[in-house]
């Protein structure tokens, strides 16, 4: 971009949060490649840029001159398949997903359109019903179905495998990574061991294939282009897994907004593509009350997802501890 153009950089409660923009370099090497790719395109930077600078990812609001804005997106290493990811699920999930407009798998960084509305900002200007959470869930739960049959080809692409036969060993590596967890937090979540292990052979037992799990499905994360219609984004936490370990974000933010009544919806809203071959309505609830609880590993494994500092990657933060302790909490229903 060789205008010169205002910058306004959003750090959130990250002040001092490391990451590559804070490289002169790496910033016009990313801005530069912003302005080649819509230059294929036909378009141009029309505008002020706005940064939101986190430890998990740097977001750039790019006006382009007679469209609506896009957005550049750069990952840490951890995280560096959401770009291909994105890229793939418009190929098999189209009506559910943006289509990035550029991809640079080497780099991490991808370049998206506008999604239209945050389902987040909808919710805080007009009156939602309970029944738009069900839409949204059950959408949601029939893409997921029909990416089972690429799950392999999600692992390729470097998203993490979370698989649900073995999420005790990824319980292991969280414990064995974490060495700031207090002596009281970590004597508690070994003594769970041998239950986790329990919960995860009977949730393999009900026979639901792992899938994409997005892993941090809540309003910030949903585009609302439509009335009863969403546009799933931000995959940076995602991981192979059960799928039923996608429904605690989402239900947990509805119950806090209208209460836990909501639950009994979202949950038939959220089962409903997954019936037929044989599961009765008793097994597919019992799979969600353990998907529920083992939903919290995959959260506390994504806390490590961050840019490594000048010493290497950061300690594992305190969230992730937090994180596992959900692993304690009866489900709702």
């Amino acid at each position: 971009m060789r205008r010169q153009r205002a910058i306004t950089v959003d750090r959130g409660a990250f002040q001092d949060a490391v990451t590559p923009w804070e490289q002169e370099s790496w910033r016009a090497e990313a801005l530069d490649w912003v302005a080649e790719r819509l230059a294929v395109r036909g378009l141009w930077v029309n505008g002020d840029l706005k940064v939101r600078v986190r430890p998990w990812s740097v977001l750039v609001r790019v006006p382009v001159a007679g469209r609506d804005a896009v957005w550049f997106k750069a990952n840490p290493p951890a995280s560096a398949f959401e770009g291909p990811l994105t890229a793939a699920l418009a190929r098999w999930v189209p009506d559910d997903v943006l289509e990035p407009l550029a991809v640079d798998a080497g780099r991490a960084w991808v370049l998206l359109p506008d999604g239209g509305d945050l389902f987040r900002d909808v919710l805080a200007r007009e009156p939602v019903e309970p029944r738009t959470w069900a839409c949204l869930l059950g959408q949601y739960a029939h893409m997921q179905r029909a990416l089972v049959p690429h799950a392999r080809e999600i692992e390729r692409l470097g998203v993490p495998a979370a698989r649900t036969a073995a999420l005790p060993e990824l319980f292991d590596t969280l414990l064995a990574r974490d060495a700031g967890m207090p002596p009281e937090t970590r004597s508690r979540l070994e003594h769970l061991r041998p239950r986790l292990t329990d919960w995860c052979a009977e949730l393999a037992s009900l026979g639901i294939e792992d899938t994409l799990d997005h892993a941090d499905l809540h309003d910030g994360q949903l585009f609302r282009p439509a009335p009863d219609r969403f546009t799933f984004f931000d995959w940076g936490d995602a991981a192979v897994s059960h799928p039923f370990c996608s429904l605690r974000v989402p239900a947990e933010k509805a119950r806090a907004r209208y209460g836990p009544q909501i639950l009994r919806m979202l949950l038939d809203a959220y089962l409903e593509p997954w019936t037929g071959t044989g599961r009765t309505p008793e097994d597919l609830r019992q799979a969600a009350r353990l998907g529920w609880r083992l939903s919290a590993l995959s959260r506390a494994a994504s806390w490590g997802r961050t840019f490594p500092g000048p010493s290497g990657p950061p300690p594992v933060a305190a969230q992730s501890s937090e994180s596992l302790l959900g692993l304690l909490d009866e489900p709702p229903f």
